[in-house]
């Protein structure tokens, strides 16, 4: 099959299209023909060099796919060949084909197309699991969102306006970005070049703080992540794109009964992320089949465009999901 290939690693110029042996589902998994797939911040830390992939996952890059069931493997029941499905990877989206456990798939919503699904199990997935899982956010409560043009955040402000309506979405972002993420849903915006987010938030909550911040910053942002916490607060890290050390008020943090959670997704294992998957179906899932959420997408360029995605995402240019259409000969 064709598939993206990495010569060693590096900047985006390494990456090309190349001829790959077509993956063999085990006896829980399914393979999927992969029709499109979407571009993430991990994807990138791999390319670099500085994440690699579990063991025994596909060294290719992408970790969602959405296509068709082409061969399901002995013990897999709930899937059916020619099924259409978006699956959570740990990798190998960037390819013609692609396994995937039989609890990390999900079925796509009718009206909704693979470019659209390909958006949903990465970002999506991750924006929940961190704000409903990890940190329990709930209607009443205020959450803060950085970097609020990223696929993370757009899917999770749409999440929060469906799951808990009542909720304070507040979210950074730069000037030109302000008005689209309140146009999704964002209660507050605060232009995080020009503002100082941690003032602004006290100001918004009258000096109550944010119960919950989803940060995928780290170092530079970690103190005034802590300043802006609200008594009881939960501070979710989920990146750490300017550094890993940082210093902590621990009397601070004691005080204020405040938490700190370090959380990855795909180094999980399977049978725990087969059990967010699930409650992700049960929770999330129906507001795609009503319409009440749909993935935003900043563009769709062919799969051998994957090294002109790269660089946009590296850019900060897009808003929304970047995805990757994937071509067939058939």
């Amino acid at each position: 099959m064709k598939a993206i290939v990495l010569n060693g690693h590096g900047s985006a110029d390494i990456m090309a299209i190349g001829e790959v042996g077509r993956p063999t589902p085990a006896a829980d998994e399914v393979l999927i023909r992969v029709e499109a797939t979407s571009i993430n911040r991990p994807d990138i830390i791999q390319r670099e060099g500085r994440y690699p992939p579990p063991p025994g996952a596909s060294e290719i890059l992408g970790l969602d796919a959405a296509g068709t069931i082409s061969e399901t493997g002995a013990d897999v029941t709930e899937w059916r060949v020619g099924d259409r499905v978006t699956a959570l990877l740990s990798g190998g989206g960037y390819g013609q084909f692609a396994t995937a456990h039989t609890g990390h798939v999900l079925a796509i919503p009718k009206h909704i197309s693979f470019e659209q699904a390909a958006c949903i199990p990465e970002a999506y997935i991750t924006a929940f699991q961190n704000l409903f899982i990890n940190t329990r956010l709930a209607n009443g409560e205020t959450v803060l969102l950085h970097g609020g043009g990223g696929g993370v955040n757009t899917a999770a402000i749409q999440i929060c306006k469906a799951l808990v309506p009542d909720s304070c979405v507040i979210v950074t972002a730069s000037p030109h970005k302000l008005e689209r993420v309140k146009a999704i849903g964002a209660n507050d915006v605060i232009d995080y070049v020009h503002e100082d987010f941690a003032e602004r938030v006290q100001n918004i909550t009258d000096k109550r703080g944010a119960d919950v911040i989803l940060d995928h910053i780290g170092a530079a942002y970690f103190g005034k992540n802590c300043a802006s916490l609200a008594i009881g607060g939960r501070l979710v890290i989920i990146a750490t794109l300017s550094g890993r050390e940082a210093q902590i008020d621990l009397g601070r943090l004691m005080v204020k009964r405040q938490s700190i959670v370090g959380s990855v997704l795909r180094s999980r294992p399977t049978p725990e992320k087969a059990a967010i998957v699930r409650q992700f179906r049960e929770q999330v899932m129906g507001h795609f089949d009503a319409g009440e959420i749909m993935p935003v997408i900043d563009r769709v360029m062919p799969l051998e465009q994957a090294a002109d995605a790269h660089r946009l995402m590296e850019s900060s240019g897009h808003f929304g999901k970047i995805v990757l259409r994937v071509l067939h000969a058939d």
